[in-house]
């Protein structure tokens, strides 16, 4: 019996496109520079595709170009660009995107920051590598180019994992094979997307490391997570200091303080309930400690702010011109 050939998975970029058939040759590609041409166009692959000289690279029109559905960099900034279209202009292209052909376009694998710096140069064509990769193989590739070449954010890394697991009906442990890391590590990035909106908001812009995000979901009241984490960015606070913090706001959970105002306002249990939750959907909105102080006559919303910007948030908030 032959030997079972050896399993691809895990092995990243190089490996993937490897795997992908027809397979393509490694070759040294020179930078192109921008507004020139990789090779002498041979024989033409399609309407306005050039074939430059090496089996499965194309120049291939800019225009026939489009993103893929599985990219997850959810943000690429004007500056990011303009600076890549600066070392294009003065270095060429080191490195061609990677495509996959699609009826009679071509859509994205890797390189999606490369094309829209080719298209802010106004350069019509772009030197492409072609693959065939299935739709699960295709999401992985830009994950990993992701990855390994432009630094995702931790809450879009956690995004591409989820996609890889539920688009392609994936384990975490067949996505972290497919991408080249441990299952622990593909684990502790999905615990993320547990955060709060406004703390993974938080994550992604770097304002908060990801050990105080996982000090955050030990909280279980979102109105204290959400709290603290303002706290940590506007006091600097570090992560062992954070996690006495939440250890102290466990000891006196929300619903705990609204019970113990019942008795002194003559508030029956049931409604004191009722205040606790409109207390922390208030809290939560306006991510700002809100207190309810009610009676059945007459009550009172306090709502805590801290400095002028603080205040100028919740105004808008509220939809009120200062």
């Amino acid at each position: 019996m032959s030997a079972a050939p050896k399993s691809r998975l895990g092995r990243g970029l190089g490996g993937l496109i490897a795997a992908a058939k027809p397979a393509i040759p490694a070759v040294d590609h020179a930078p192109v520079r921008a507004g020139t041409a990789a090779t002498a166009p041979t024989a033409p692959a399609a309407a306005g595709v050039a074939v430059v000289g090496v089996p499965g690279y194309l120049e291939i029109p800019v225009h026939l170009i489009e993103p893929s559905p599985y990219q997850v960099r959810r943000e690429i900034t004007g500056e990011q660009l303009n600076e890549l279209a600066d070392s294009i202009r003065s270095e060429g292209l080191l490195q061609p995107i990677v495509v996959r052909k699609i009826g009679e376009r071509f859509q994205l694998i890797a390189g999606e920051r490369r094309w829209r710096a080719f298209q802010l140069l106004k350069i019509k064509s772009i030197p492409a590598r072609v693959v065939e990769a299935s739709n699960a193989s295709s999401a992985a590739l830009g994950l990993i180019e992701n990855l390994q070449r432009e630094g995702l954010n931790p809450i879009e890394e956690a995004h591409g994992y989820a996609s890889l697991i539920r688009d392609f009906d994936l384990t975490q442990e067949s996505a972290a094979e497919r991408v080249g890391k441990g299952r622990a590590s593909v684990a502790n990035a999905l615990r993320l997307l547990s955060l709060d909106a406004d703390l993974q908001g938080f994550v992604a812009k770097n304002l908060l490391s990801v050990g105080h995000a996982k000090v955050l979901l030990g909280i279980e009241d979102a109105a204290q997570r959400s709290l603290l984490g303002r706290r940590i960015i506007e006091e600097g606070l570090s992560v062992r200091v954070t996690e006495k913090l939440s250890l102290s706001l466990a000891a006196k959970p929300a619903a705990g303080r609204a019970r113990a105002r019942a008795p002194k306002s003559g508030v029956s249990s049931q409604d004191a309930a009722a205040v606790a939750g409109i207390e922390r959907r208030l809290t939560s909105h306006l991510g700002a400690r809100v207190a309810v102080l009610h009676t059945p006559r007459k009550g009172r919303i306090v709502i805590e702010y801290r400095g002028n910007e603080d205040l100028q948030r919740l105004l808008e908030k509220l939809g009120i011109e200062a």
